[in-house]
């Protein structure tokens, strides 16, 4: 078992991060337009110089656990989990961090609780604060997700009456409840993948983008890969139409849920069942559910021609990164396909992803739920549209059922990375804000560097002794 020391030292040290990130997200936070800071103030200064001093506390918390659980005596499953209750306490009365999109899922739920047509229409169509609140980029754009999470938008705008703060409480225990059922699932997908669940969970529910995202930043992420994985867990206790029910609900709330139904098919076929029928059981049970899903929440099936509103014109996907640049080429050479670019390369890279898919399930059949995961990266990494938070889509399951130790180290170092690549309010950086986001990093580094020093000071070893 590990020291219980050690543990602590990183309960502390991750609670010490988290507060950081609440405390400075108060003023540099994706704060309610009425209460927003100019970002030159004093006050949003010090507030982001504080969210990256907290960051970096956060990681090293995260590394050091790390550490302890590749150790001889790894925490406990629930020992971890309660090192992730206490890590992400903070954060549940902490404005939203990192992005303003939980401010779209209240308007979008205001919407369809008004009966506005929620694909046809932006928010801009509901008006009132909630619209207000919304960011500019996504005011007349339709929504992408599926019946499930809207209903549930609803259902939370009808109990608290457009109430912003009530709201925004609201939605992030939706996410909790996400992350809950995902911190549920990964023990026991790493048992019948062959995994630690130790490791498991501290890739896949303790990581950064974990907390940054899907607690502070309230994504609906987290109960799309909640369902998403619990439904896998009742697949592999071969108990395919609850898992097929689960997993639906999951792609009824963000649709590249709906490649796990590939592995609940293939977990039939490890069973022993013929190919036809279970492909028959399972894509009827899939229509059934969501058609049932959409009778109760009301939206109709709009979703499906709305799937492209996350490509914003600016997005850093690759494909739009190449897409752009070879635009900004082909313009500068006075050719008419310059327009062009963009499509072509959106259209290349599903392409990709197309044939990466067959690849990764024709080589990984035996191993379906990391065949899932990768899946999900590759749809995330190609896709026209990224998001940091996208990349928890394959991480969550490749933590749970990587086949070898060597593919978590990097699929961490990418995690963290990723962790540092939006500022607290989620709109872009200019070099200003990305100063004090170094300097506030920076001072973490100096100040865990001194405090180390301080404990390997001769003295403080005598003491100890």
């Amino acid at each position: 078992m590990a020291s219980p020391v050690g543990l602590r030292r990183c309960q502390v040290l991750g609670l010490a991060g988290t507060s950081c990130l609440a405390l400075g997200g108060r003023t540099a936070g994706a704060l309610p337009a009425r209460e927003l800071l100019a970002p030159s103030s004093a006050h949003a200064v010090l507030g982001l110089v504080g969210v990256y001093f907290g960051l970096v506390l956060l990681t090293t918390a995260w590394v050091l656990l790390g550490r302890l659980v590749r150790g001889a005596g790894p925490p406990t499953p629930r020992a971890l989990v309660l090192v992730l209750a206490v890590w992400a306490a903070p954060l549940l009365i902490a404005p939203p961090l990192f992005s303003r999109d939980v401010y779209s899922y209240l308007a979008q739920g205001a919407m369809v609780d008004a009966h506005i047509d929620v694909y046809a229409h932006g928010p801009a169509r509901l008006g009132g604060p909630l619209a207000d609140e919304v960011a500019p980029l996504w005011r007349h754009t339709g929504a992408p997700y599926g019946p499930v999470f809207l209903g549930v938008a609803a259902a939370l705008s009808g109990l608290t009456h457009g109430e912003l703060p009530a709201g925004l409480l609201g939605m992030r225990l939706v996410a909790l409840c996400g992350v809950a059922l995902m911190a549920a699932a990964l023990p026991r997908l790493a048992r019948h993948s062959g995994a630690d669940p130790a490791a498991a969970l501290w890739l896949g529910a303790l990581n950064p983008l974990v907390l940054l995202h899907l607690v502070a930043g309230a994504h609906n992420d987290a109960v799309m890969l909640g369902l998403l994985g619990v439904g896998l867990v009742a697949a592999l206790g071969r108990h395919p139409v609850p898992a097929t029910v689960l997993v639906t609900l999951a792609a009824l709330v963000k649709v590249p849920a709906a490649l796990g139904l590939v592995a609940v098919v293939v977990l039939q076929l490890r069973a022993g069942r013929r190919p036809l029928p279970a492909v028959l059981t399972t894509g009827a049970v899939c229509a059934a559910t969501t058609v049932g899903a959409t009778a109760v929440a009301g939206t109709g099936y709009g979703w499906t021609a709305a799937l492209d509103t996350p490509v914003s014109p600016q997005n850093w996907a690759l494909t739009s990164l190449l897409g752009r640049a070879t635009g900004a080429l082909l313009e500068h050479a006075g050719s008419d396909l310059a327009p062009l670019a963009v499509p072509a390369w959106h259209a290349f890279g599903l392409a990709v992803v197309g044939v990466a898919l067959v690849a990764i399930w024709w080589r990984l059949r035996p191993r379906p739920v990391y065949a899932l995961g990768l899946s999900l990266a590759v749809v995330a990494a190609f896709g026209p549209a990224i998001r940091p938070w996208y990349a928890l889509w394959g991480l969550f399951l490749i933590a749970a059922a990587a086949p070898s130790t060597a593919v978590r180290p990097r699929t961490a170092a990418v995690a963290a990375v990723l962790a540092l690549a939006v500022l607290p309010d989620g709109d872009p950086a200019d070099a200003g804000r990305l100063l004090l986001a170094v300097c506030g990093g920076a001072l973490a580094v100096v100040v865990l560097w001194q405090a180390r020093l301080a404990a390997h000071a001769p003295g403080t070893l005598g003491r100890t002794a």
